[in-house]
């Protein structure tokens, strides 16, 4: 589904992600662990175009994506879910989800998401400012689900909120991914929630991939000591 090769990311002079090579599989989830600093928001920002790439490839379905900007990789299959949830807080709930709708030829909110999040439905006309962290999230998601993604990407999706609805959405991640067929990769540092959803974990250090490792095989001590500060 997703394939990176050699791929560099820095900010002017300075180079932050080095010469980065991983794949995902089709349905595939993956969890990219890591301290704070190590990288992980500057991969999924720059995946998505939001940060330019020195150099390297990204394939999506062997379409070059390295040189498209954010807008034309939504149009060719990849959803976004960034860090902090960045809803438009004075939009609906409705109104936030419909500007996921640009890049298809839908005017309304198909009702399968409010299927996967009834809280929204029940909320579709509450100003999305007024929402839980746990809701906004899920609007979130939704919002990028509304694409109709073939490769969903969420940058630190259990940041502040609760466990009980942490372990929600790692449910929902798991039926959106049976259900829809995509893709997901992850960005985290709550190991828990990694290891409930995840089918392969990569850790990523000082901007390197320096560890990997299937779900059925995965050594957690070994993961935690990389999390650990």
């Amino acid at each position: 589904m997703l394939a990176v090769s050699d791929y560099r990311v820095g900010y002017g002079q300075s180079e932050v992600l080095h010469n980065l090579n991983f794949s995902i599989k089709p349905r595939e989830i993956v969890a990219v662990m890591g301290r704070n600093g190590m990288g992980k928001t500057t991969l999924m920002k720059s995946l998505m175009g939001i940060i330019p790439s020195m150099s390297g490839s990204i394939k999506l379905e062997d379409k070059e994506m390295a040189s498209l900007k954010s807008y034309q990789r939504v149009e060719s299959g990849f959803g976004f879910v960034p860090q902090g949830r960045m809803i438009f807080s004075t939009m609906t709930v409705r109104e936030n989800i419909e500007t996921g709708l640009t890049t298809t030829r839908r005017r309304s909110v198909p009702s399968e998401l409010y299927d996967l999040f009834p809280v929204l439905f029940e909320m579709q006309k509450r100003r999305g400012g007024n929402l839980s962290g746990g809701q906004q999230q899920q609007l979130a998601i939704a919002r990028a689900l509304a694409s109709d993604p073939k490769l969903l990407l969420l940058d630190e999706p259990t940041e502040g909120i609760q466990p009980s609805i942490i372990r929600d959405i790692g449910r929902t991640l798991k039926l959106i991914r049976d259900q829809r067929g995509l893709s997901i990769i992850v960005s985290e540092q709550v190991l828990s929630f990694a290891l409930d959803i995840a089918d392969r974990i990569l850790v990523i250090e000082k901007g390197e991939i320096v560890h990997q490792e299937e779900r059925a095989n995965v050594d957690e001590a070994k993961i935690a000591s990389y999390l650990s500060v």
